[in-house]
């Protein structure tokens, strides 16, 4: 169904809502198609976004006149994105509006790859195509590879951007209790943009940016500004699932995703450091096409920094199949 009342973030590009697993409620997807398609016909990737801010400021959010998705419709994909349950312009849970303790956590890694479930068929369905791409952020990496090792065939490739790795258990010690969502501030945003800097380097943000982007973000949620500081009310369960991946439960077997899969981080990603990627990049022993690629001066939050041009680039040319030897180019004898 088309939804005609969010704003539009480029002239050209459409937004569709359609029924999520919860009874009753609606998730919200944003698509732009390549100015010009490709000959090759349709390659559709779908953008899952992470734990704190939705689609319009991440994949779609324009830094000096330019995103991310503009970069892969360049390259001719048609790019789709997608609000999880409680986040941007998708419904809200009904525990949203009760007490945060009176509920478990919210949009745990199951139920959004349920929901990412449905916004994968709904594009499939769309362009009449068998599969597509999926580009994940941070904690995305969870539902996306859930939803890829029970789906092998609807998935082509698998960009991690900073996925979440497990961790050792640790001993005499559990995952933290949650509330079902919490608050999450402008101010919160800044310091975890900017916590993983080595003090001695130059920034990777700027304020300005910062700023412009804050009032986006405040924007995601009508209430935001009648709270005191202003805030975001945020679901809580990637939080959770992070942290219970921090203590030896991941919540999916990497090894059960068979697409290629490229994991590309930053440098000072405090995420995802070098121990972690490489359990992951092993994990998956059931993709034949593996790639870790760490990319300098670059945190967790690269797609908003200074470096995210290299972020554009390394994942357009993993979407493109641009690592395998083109037919007919193959190795001979001579």
């Amino acid at each position: 169904m088309l939804d005609s009342g969010a704003q539009k973030l480029d002239r050209r590009e459409t937004h569709y809502r359609t029924a999520s697993p919860r009874h009753g409620l609606e998730l919200f997807l944003r698509h732009l198609s390549p100015a010009v398609t490709p000959r090759k016909g349709v390659r559709p990737v779908l953008y899952v976004h992470g734990a704190t801010f939705p689609s319009a400021l991440s994949v779609a959010y324009r830094f000096d006149g330019y995103s991310w998705r503009d970069a892969l419709c360049e390259a001719g994909f048609e790019v789709w994105a997608f609000d999880f349950l409680g986040y941007g312009r998708s419904d809200r849970y009904p525990e949203m509006r009760e007490p945060p303790e009176a509920n478990a956590p919210l949009c745990r890694a199951e139920d959004a790859a349920e929901q990412l479930a449905a916004a994968v068929r709904f594009v499939l369905a769309h362009h009449g195509v068998p599969s597509l791409s999926i580009v994940s952020h941070s904690w995305a990496s969870m539902p996306s590879c859930l939803f890829a090792g029970r789906h092998p065939g609807l998935i082509d490739r698998l960009v991690l951007f900073g996925p979440i790795a497990r961790r050792p258990p640790r001993r005499y010690e559990t995952p933290p209790w949650a509330p079902a969502w919490r608050i999450v501030g402008v101010d919160d945003q800044w310091t975890r943009f900017v916590e993983d800097v080595p003090p001695h380097e130059q920034p990777v943000l700027s304020r300005a940016h910062f700023d412009d982007w804050a009032e986006r973000y405040l924007d995601s949620d009508l209430e935001s500004r009648g709270r005191n500081p202003p805030g975001v009310k945020t679901p809580t369960g990637p939080f959770i699932d992070i942290l219970h991946a921090w203590h030896g439960k991941l919540a999916y077997d990497p090894a059960s995703v068979r697409a290629p899969v490229a994991i590309i981080r930053g440098e000072w990603d405090g995420l995802i450091p070098d121990n972690d990627a490489r359990w992951l990049f092993d994990a998956f022993t059931s993709s034949a096409i593996k790639r870790d690629i760490k990319i300098n001066r670059a945190t967790h939050l690269m797609h908003l920094e200074a470096m995210r041009y290299a972020l554009y680039r390394e994942s357009i040319a993993f979407l493109a199949a641009a690592d395998e030897v083109p037919r007919g180019r193959g190795m001979t004898n001579g």
